[in-house]
């Protein structure tokens, strides 16, 4: 699933990223946009401050063309409503939408061959040969769906459930050279 934990009341938090997923894929799919990912930060009950809890939605259209911000509002306005009818959050709750970035995040094994030859950032689940980030690119995904990244260290194949994460580097698009 393309989601991501991001506080420590691990299984709750886990079962509640299941449910939304199986909410808000769908939901998405019937107006034409495939959900990206998903991440929901529920409040600190231990914190002081009013706090409310987040989900972010990450999504695309369908034919992949660009995202734009009517699309952002068209989708808010559309999961908040299904949000209010299936009520998954008990807490108070924003809800923000916004397109994957020049960073986009790879969540599923049809963006590892849909973005085969781009230059990524990826970070492993356990450390392997010393490492546990590093940057490549993506040669392909083989018959048993494993991604092979070229690196400059050579090749790496990694399952999908061996990955913590896998984003776009947008940084040959930027220099880092003073202009003048």
């Amino acid at each position: 699933p393309a989601f991501f934990l991001v506080n420590k009341q691990g299984l709750l938090l886990y079962m509640s990223l299941l449910k939304l997923t199986q909410i808000v894929e769908p939901a998405l799919e019937d107006i034409g946009y495939l959900l990206v990912r998903l991440n929901f930060s529920m409040q600190d009950e231990n914190s002081n401050r009013q706090k409310r809890s987040k989900l972010q939605i990450l999504a695309e259209p369908v034919d992949l063309s660009e995202m734009t911000v009517k699309d952002c509002e068209k989708i808010s306005r559309h999961i908040a409503t299904v949000l209010d009818v299936e009520d998954p959050i008990k807490v108070p709750c924003y809800l923000e939408v916004s397109s994957p970035g020049i960073d986009r995040p790879l969540t599923r094994i049809a963006d590892f061959d849909r973005f085969k030859g781009e230059s990524v950032k990826v970070r492993m689940r356990f450390i392997r040969d010393g490492r546990k980030r590093f940057r490549a690119k993506i040669a392909k995904v083989d018959e048993n769906e494993n991604i092979i990244f070229e690196t400059g260290f050579g090749r790496i194949t990694l399952g999908l459930g061996e990955i913590e994460s896998v984003c776009i580097d947008p940084s040959k698009y930027f220099s880092t050279k003073s202009r003048v």
